[in-house]
């Protein structure tokens, strides 16, 4: 059975996930560095790991698998996972693959090389509303061919 593995520190799309999850009853882990309120359902599981560097992301790594589906915005991360066969998205729904991951890693690498030199100073777009409208689709669609 597919379950939902949230890296959930600073992640916008909770309470979307929490609700896909509900309508295709799929069990939720949220995985933290710290405590954080979670809806009283037995099928979400909230889970605290250590303080350390990547805690959470190891945690992830190590549990989800084929047929899971990993939310996060952490590109290391998401290339693990699916490395492991499990599916990877954003919170602004936007899908990773083995296709598009290696993509995804060097541009990630090539901004952090530039912000370093202060060549860009600026960070990622807001949040927004059609962000968190493509990722209840995307999850919505994920969980469906699941």
């Amino acid at each position: 059975m597919a379950e939902v593995f949230v890296d959930a520190d600073g992640c916008p799309v909770k309470e979307e996930v929490y609700r896909v999850a509900k309508r295709h009853r799929v069990p939720v882990t949220l995985v933290s560095n710290s405590r954080m309120r979670v809806p009283p359902f037995d099928w979400i599981t909230l889970v605290i790991v250590g303080s350390g560097f990547d805690a959470a992301d190891d945690w992830i790594a190590a549990h989800a698998g084929r047929g899971d589906v990993v939310v996060t915005s952490d590109i290391p991360l998401a290339d693990r996972c699916l490395k492991k066969g499990a599916k990877a998205l954003s919170p602004k729904g936007n899908p990773f693959t083995l296709e598009t991951i290696g993509e995804a890693m060097a541009s990630r690498e090539l901004l952090a090389f530039l912000r370093e030199s202060g060549a860009v100073t600026g960070g990622p777009a807001p949040f927004s509303p059609r962000d968190r409208s493509r990722f209840l689709h995307a999850l919505d669609e994920l969980l469906r061919s699941l």
